[in-house]
């Protein structure tokens, strides 16, 4: 059976259309990788590495984040130091995805708490809310990894500072 060039684009632009999906929450071009990524981290982000240097009230946090970043449309968009009853004392916006720098860590500050407050750090994905894997501890006695209910202070999602887009 020979198709002509005009059927044959006729062919290529029904499939195309039929198999092709409107819903870009996904990246095309992800590997096998980053699905299994996704797969493995239930689709949220997690703190997996805290270290905090300075002084007190100006303590810089550097935060390692597993997250299954896909690009704008689903990414880690911002790692938070909370206290133990749910209250925001600084929080790092990350201006882009990190597809390929997995996992990842950046720092942020000054944070003003003492030696001894104990804190959370949580990170937070721009389409899942809240990951339950913390750190919790404070500068004197260290931080371990901990698991907290998603729901806890869910309510700061809407306190600024937010982020304003996503870069790439």
């Amino acid at each position: 059976m020979k198709l002509s060039i005009s059927s044959f684009l006729i062919v290529l632009v029904l499939w195309m259309t039929c198999c092709s999906s409107s819903d870009n929450t996904v990246d095309p071009n992800i590997g096998q990788e980053e699905v299994e990524i996704q797969e493995t981290t239930g689709g949220v982000a997690e703190v997996t590495e805290v270290s905090v240097s300075g002084s007190e009230n100006q303590y810089t946090f550097s935060v390692t984040i597993s997250s299954p970043d896909l690009g704008c449309n689903q990414y880690a968009n911002w790692w938070e130091v909370i206290d133990l009853d749910g209250n925001l004392l600084y929080r790092r916006i990350l201006a882009h995805s990190h597809v390929n720098e997995q996992p990842f860590t950046r720092s942020g500050g000054p944070v003003a708490i003492s030696e001894d407050t104990e804190v959370y750090i949580r990170a937070h994905m721009n389409t899942t809310s809240y990951g339950s894997r913390v750190f919790e501890g404070s500068v004197f006695a260290g931080f371990t990894s901990e698991n907290l209910d998603v729901e806890f202070a869910k309510a700061l999602e809407d306190i600024a500072p937010l982020p304003a887009r996503c870069d790439f």
